[in-house]
């Protein structure tokens, strides 16, 4: 059974979204050996840092936060497609005909998995292609970008996925992950109250077995 870890590191000075400083993680040490007996570390972070889970508040005024969001919903069968060809945006015409049904975990590979840094133009979901996988029925997607649109006005990507309840995970890590079928393990930091939270993202290229 072969692993993929596609989580993207944690640490300062890592591409975070928009470069935006407040956005940048700290380690603050504590303790350690020349002022007391231990190595002990502080973690100042945004809880959309690197690979992360949405939750509804983060776009709804009204919307459930991250522990809503029961872990066996994150864990299961997924399909990898391939769209590095894509410019742009990854829009409905480009997966129309893609073998995506309902309550499927649909993950996107796209040229953003090969970016060093923050691309202000990087590949994201339209609304078309959003709306598309809303009324499919699927249950998570996930894209390899810090952010699945680019600051669209309203949001209309994240919303029209949020009012179908499909649940959005950015930031993954798909360079070394070939298009086709694997079993997932996302794992989000259990948190309580937040719009967000890091997660380790897992996949393996057959089930597990019992």
């Amino acid at each position: 059974m072969k692993i993929y870890d596609i989580t993207l590191p944690v640490y300062e000075g890592m591409p975070v979204y928009k470069n935006k400083e407040e956005k940048q993680p700290s380690f603050e040490v504590t303790q350690d050996f020349e002022t007391g007996k231990v190595h002990e570390t502080r973690i100042h972070l945004d809880v959309h840092t690197g690979t992360h889970v949405d939750a509804h508040l983060h776009m709804l005024p009204d919307g459930e936060t991250i522990e809503s969001i029961p872990v066996e919903e994150l864990i299961g069968p997924c399909k990898v497609f391939d769209l590095t060809g894509v410019e742009k945006g990854i829009a409905k015409e480009d997966i129309v005909n893609l073998d995506i049904q309902e309550h499927d975990i649909v993950l996107f590979k796209t040229k953003n998995s090969f970016d060093t840094e923050f691309n202000f133009e990087f590949i994201y979901v339209k609304e078309d292609a959003a709306k598309h996988l809303a009324d499919i029925g699927v249950k998570i997607v996930g894209i390899d970008a810090l952010g699945i649109e680019r600051a669209q006005e309203g949001h209309p990507t994240h919303k029209s996925l949020m009012h179908k309840n499909v649940i959005i995970i950015e930031g993954l890590q798909l360079k070394e992950v070939q298009e086709g079928h694997y079993f997932m393990v996302a794992a989000p930091l259990k948190l309580q109250g937040t719009d967000a939270s890091p997660a380790r993202v897992i996949l393996f290229d057959q089930a597990p077995q019992a």
